[in-house]
Order: C-alpha cells, then sequence, then structure tokens
C-alpha cells in the first residue's frame, strides 16, 4: 500500500531550499540542530499574533541570521524597532552568539499553507463551523490566483461523539510532480473536545528551470561589514574617492598636453 510522502521534503534540494543554512563539524552538529529548533519554537511561540510562517536560520562563526516571514510586519517591528530590539536582547537570552532579525512580508497570505493552516485552527478553537472556515479558506486561496487547494481536519468536528475526518478539494494538487510549487503545512485547534487537527496543501503553479536555493547573504555580508567598519568605511570611501579623482586629474591633464604635441606635429 502506497504511503503518503511529505511534499516539502520531497521537493528540497530542486525547487524548495531548506530552513537552516549552515555548516558544522560531525560533532557540533548536533547541538547546534538542537539549539535551532529551540530557537524555531520559542519564535513561533513569542510571535503566535504576528501571522508567522516561517523561519530561515543562517549561521556564520560569530553571528546567527534570522529570517522571519511574517504577514505582519508591522507587529514583529513595532513602534520605531522597540519589538524587534526586545526580541533580539531575549534571544541572546538563549545563544551566546550575536543576532540579526531580517523580516520578509508575505504578501498574499491566502496562498500560505501554514498562515490558512492557522486561520483554520483559531477559527475552529473560536467555536465557528468546520465547514465554514474551510470553504472561506478555499475561496480566499483560489481568489488570490491559486491554481488549487485541500485542505483536511480530522477530529471530533462539531462535537461529535467520534472523531472522523473531513477534506475539501478545489483546483488540482499534483503530489507526485516535482516542479509543482506545493506548499504544506499542518496546525493544531485545542477546544472542549480534544484535538482537532489541520492539514493543507496550496499548489501556487509550476517552477520551470533550476532556481537559486542558496540562501541570499551577498547583502547581509555588506550589511555586516559596514556595521564592523563603522564610520571608518565612509571615510576610506572618501579617501578613495580623493585618490581617484586626483589620478584622474593627472591623467586628463597628460592627455591634453599629449593631445597638444600630436596637434603640433600635424601642422
Amino acid at each position: 500500500m502506497g504511503q503518503k510522502t511529505h511534499p516539502v521534503g520531497f521537493r528540497l534540494g530542486t525547487i524548495r531550499g531548506w530552513d537552516s543554512n549552515w555548516y558544522a563539524r560531525k560533532k557540533d552538529i548536533a547541538a547546534k540542530l538542537f539549539e535551532d529548533e529551540e530557537l524555531r519554537r520559542y519564535l513561533t511561540a513569542r510571535l503566535k499574533r504576528a501571522g508567522l510562517s516561517r523561519v530561515v536560520i543562517e549561521r556564520t562563526p560569530k553571528r546567527i541570521i534570522f529570517t522571519l516571514h511574517t504577514s505582519r510586519p508591522g507587529v514583529v517591528i513595532g513602534r520605531g524597532g522597540q519589538e524587534v530590539e526586545k526580541l533580539r536582547e531575549e534571544l541572546k537570552r538563549i545563544t551566546t552568539k550575536e543576532i540579526q532579525i531580517n523580516i520578509n512580508e508575505i504578501k498574499r497570505p491566502e496562498l500560505d499553507a501554514s498562515l490558512v493552516a492557522q486561520n483554520v485552527a483559531q477559527q475552529l478553537e473560536g467555536r465557528i463551523s468546520f465547514r465554514r472556515a474551510m470553504k472561506q479558506a478555499l475561496q480566499g486561496a483560489m481568489r488570490m490566483g491559486a491554481q488549487g487547494i485541500r485542505i483536511k481536519v480530522s477530529g471530533r468536528l462539531g462535537g461529535a461523539e467520534m472523531g472522523r475526518v473531513e477534506q475539501y478539494l478545489e483546483g488540482r494538487v499534483p503530489l507526485h510532480t516535482i516542479r509543482a510549487d506545493i506548499d504544506y503545512a499542518e496546525a493544531t485547534a485545542y477546544s472542549i473536545y480534544g484535538t482537532t487537527g489541520v492539514k493543507v496543501w496550496v499548489y501556487r503553479g509550476e517552477i520551470l528551470g533550476r532556481p537559486d536555493l542558496s540562501p541570499n547573504v551577498q547583502a547581509q555580508r555588506q550589511q555586516l561589514r559596514q556595521m564592523q567598519t563603522g564610520g571608518r568605511g565612509s571615510e576610506s570611501s572618501k579617501a578613495r574617492d580623493r585618490r581617484r579623482g586626483s589620478r584622474g586629474g593627472r591623467g586628463a591633464r597628460a592627455g591634453r598636453q599629449g593631445g597638444g604635441r600630436r596637434g603640433g606635429n600635424r601642422q
């Protein structure tokens, strides 16, 4: 009997990148992986109402870089950046390394499987009909351009004595097509009847070619260099510009003198 594979893990390395990007010696892998999981679990609980979908962690020898994918960046940043600074100080209590936080806004949360699953779970906890919650999520995703969405809920639906499974499908969700961009997530709703599991598959179209899955660290490296050099970087760039200008001036004078000599020869 065939078994279902995880849609995200099935596409890792082809059209989907990893959520943890770093290198380590063999004896340090377990400790760093455990620390990543602890940090990710803390951020998920801390930013529960901020629409947090995904946490990507990158490591350098002295720094940990967090990229938070959220639909409500204003809640994470806070007024004048107070909340993100407070979050950075809280993370320093868990790890001894420097913390850098990047925030990536999710423009269309209706197409994010994690946010859809969280939304359905919150509605179930608010005692809204599971059919109504599922249909609203289906309609919202298809309206925003999804090519297919599938939602499955399981548990004591509606307070029934016996648990069961209900699912709705709109469009198509080709699970065996590796180039298909399928986002998958799970969530749990807690109620007086027990827990209700929510699973969401969102098909957002096909990704042709081979995308670059490596984390974009070029801009981050430039930002780190600017932070480390401080004001010296601007002074050195100004001095460099002055040196270039002085060399350019000498070259221009030499060119003008040479042009005059050539002109005299032609006469």
